[in-house]
């Protein structure tokens, strides 16, 4: 490996610590955040815990972004340079291309994983018009329980019914109304 090193000019040489040290923090940056921890500094110098936060956890002038362009840039220079013996200011413009070619790509994926987030709280409003079943018998003007699908999941609920009929277990219901505390109003389908 010291003999690769040898055999590099300056500007290699150069382009070679831009790969090396931009691969190792983008590795490093990514495998934290996996865990949870941004690795980003605030301007107190406290290291900021996002949890996965996508929004902030990318940004083009990121520890993310700069690793990424100079691993890249690094990596395409000195392969232009030594394997191609391409001019070194051809193999610094097609390294800065490729620099901020893998920053957009990175970006993209953070993006894309920012979509994939949820926050999975069940929000009441989106029971009304929902299908179930009755859980608990329902008589009028006393509460018993549905079994209704809110938001792809299947949960029981304390409900009234909404006319003077007796709602027995089993039978099928559309929700109507949800009340103050969460309370279903139903109808017999």
């Amino acid at each position: 490996m010291s003999h690769f090193f040898e055999t590099l000019s300056t500007v290699e040489k150069i382009y070679a610590a831009f790969a090396l040290l931009g691969g190792f923090l983008f590795f490093l940056r990514t495998v934290l955040m996996f865990f949870g921890h941004s690795g980003d500094a605030d301007i107190n110098g406290d290291v900021s815990d996002l949890h996965g936060d996508a929004d902030a956890g990318f940004k083009i002038l990121s520890l993310q972004g700069l690793t990424s362009f100079f691993m890249m840039f690094g990596l395409v220079a000195l392969t232009l340079s030594k394997q191609s013996g391409v001019a070194h200011v051809w193999a610094i413009l097609w390294g800065m291309a490729a620099g901020l070619f893998t920053v957009w790509i990175t970006g993209l994926l953070f993006l894309g994983m920012k979509k994939l987030r949820s926050d999975g709280t069940l929000r009441m409003e989106n029971a009304m018009g929902q299908e179930g079943e009755v859980y608990l018998n329902i008589a009028p003007g006393k509460s018993g329980q549905v079994r209704v699908s809110v938001q792809g999941q299947l949960r029981v609920f304390d409900a009234v019914t909404a006319n003077d009929v007796v709602l027995k277990t089993g039978e099928r219901i559309r929700v109507v109304q949800v009340t103050e505390g969460n309370v279903l109003v139903v109808e017999k389908i």
